[in-house]
């Protein structure tokens, strides 16, 4: 680096970048939940593909009116409510994380708020498919065209945000049958079912790519400062109540059950 980058970089606030691999996404939530609440570090969690398919829902999703819960149920698909809020994802393998921790004034003119947070992050991310498809920040989602590869989640605490996103690198098309058409959507999706929103990464650029350049435009807002997994850990309380949860199988047959018509029906005359 040279000594005008250097100094250009001295004002920048510090990033941790943490890489993992494959690693369960329960883990990375209850890690990303920890970081936010008990340091006050800036940090990226770079997480290159889950290690097995897996729903997730947000903080207040109801699983009877997001999930074909039959099919979850028989196929034991895991179901995950997260503390953020947002919509629900199945991410696996081919999924691509990337969240982002920060403290409210990490980053100038980005107030602690989610309008100021998205829209800082789409200039992000705007840099990272400079020339790559017609990307684009529509209603909270990153697209190409009108196609949906980026979903993404936030939580705002006193001092700190969180935001966090699942790249569809690519994807399996029986994964996306086990999630219904929400009924809260955002427009441009015109009712169109999953494999007809959703479009996979991996017919714009290679993976190796996407990461490589996301890494180089957060080098423009932050000095980014390798981390590993053992600075994480030394850096967290020994205790700490994560909200984040993996729902039980009972918890989903009684949604399920909730659904049917005779219990609508039972439930109606008591």
């Amino acid at each position: 680096m040279g000594l005008l980058r250097q100094s250009e970089k001295l004002g920048l606030p510090l990033m941790n970048l943490v890489r993992f691999k494959g690693m369960p996404i329960l883990d990375q939530l209850n890690l990303e939940e920890k970081l936010l609440r008990t340091t006050s570090d800036n940090w990226c969690i770079l997480n290159d593909g889950a290690d097995a398919p897996t729903i997730v829902m947000g903080v207040s999703g109801k699983p009877a009116e997001l999930l074909e819960l039959e099919s979850v149920i028989g196929d034991n698909v895991p179901v995950i409510k997260r503390f953020t809020g947002g919509g629900t994802v199945i991410v696996d393998e081919g999924t691509i994380f990337v969240t982002l921790i920060c403290n409210k004034d990490a980053v100038p003119k980005v107030q602690p708020y989610p309008r100021s947070i998205m829209s800082w992050s789409g200039k992000l991310y705007d840099e990272v498919f400079q020339g790559i498809g017609d990307f684009q920040l529509r209603e909270n989602d990153y697209v190409f065209g009108n196609r949906k590869f980026g979903g993404n989640a936030q939580s705002i605490t006193k001092d700190r945000w969180i935001h966090h996103t699942s790249f569809l690198w690519d994807y399996e098309d029986r994964n996306m049958t086990y999630l219904k058409l929400p009924s809260r959507a955002p427009e441009y999706r015109s009712a169109r079912d999953h494999t007809e929103f959703v479009c996979r990464m991996r017919e714009y650029l290679q993976r190796s790519a996407f990461i490589d350049k996301t890494i180089k435009a957060l080098d423009n807002y932050f000095m980014v400062q390798p981390a590993t997994p053992a600075d994480v850990n030394s850096c967290q309380v020994a205790k700490f109540a994560h909200s984040t949860r993996l729902l039980s199988k009972q918890e989903l047959e009684d949604a399920c059950s909730s659904t049917k018509p005779g219990t609508i029906a039972q439930s109606a005359s008591i």
